[in-house]
């Protein structure tokens, strides 16, 4: 085995969990989320979706309101530069389009299996930016090899520890549009320290 890959450490209100980020995997996705996360960019936000038994979302900052009606519409500032921290790439500087966005990584075929993270975007090609979900069950849906729809979600990390939280989130009562009626604050997202 080579070097450990990257751990994000997630401080919630109901509780803490890590996710491990595939960075020689997936680096454009993998550097793009802990570029992010090193700008404190995840503090404060609010899981703004959860669908029982298929996902729990978050990563948009109009979450920062837990209440705003524009939770789920947007992502990091247009135009930013980030470092590729793995894979052939590795040193080399990748750009944020004018929306934001980054390219859709569709090389390692990882399926959406129970406690994986994977992109959240529009359903069209080269949307994901900030947001991403956590999948409770195995969505082979939304695996970008697997389906002939543009709806494609690339896995870049799962949960290495805490899932019974994730697993708990997913069960908060919600409102018709898939908010938690108790707002989910995620007070700080860190990287450990290897």
């Amino acid at each position: 085995m080579g070097k450990k890959n990257p751990i994000a450490v997630f401080e919630t209100t109901m509780g803490s969990f890590e996710l491990e980020i595939f960075i020689d995997q997936m680096p454009i996705t993998g550097s793009n989320f802990i570029d992010l996360v090193n700008q404190g960019f995840y503090n404060d936000l609010h899981f703004h979706r959860v669908v029982r038994d298929f996902v729990v979302q978050f990563g948009c900052p109009f979450s920062i309101d837990a209440k705003s009606k524009k939770a789920g519409t947007g992502g990091p500032k247009k135009n930013t530069q980030y470092e590729i921290l793995g894979g052939q790439n590795k040193g080399k500087f990748e750009t944020r389009d004018q929306e934001g966005n980054i390219v859709d990584e569709f090389h390692e075929k990882i399926s959406n299996e129970p406690g994986t993270i994977s992109m959240a975007n529009t359903g069209e090609v080269n949307t994901g930016g900030s947001q991403f979900f956590i999948n409770v069950a195995h969505n082979t849906s939304l695996d970008w090899f697997e389906t002939d729809t543009d709806n494609k979600h690339p896995v870049f990390g799962k949960v290495s520890k805490g899932y019974d939280i994730v697993e708990a989130m997913n069960k908060v009562e919600i409102t018709p549009n898939d908010l938690p009626k108790n707002p989910i604050k995620v007070n700080k997202v860190t990287m450990a320290e290897k």
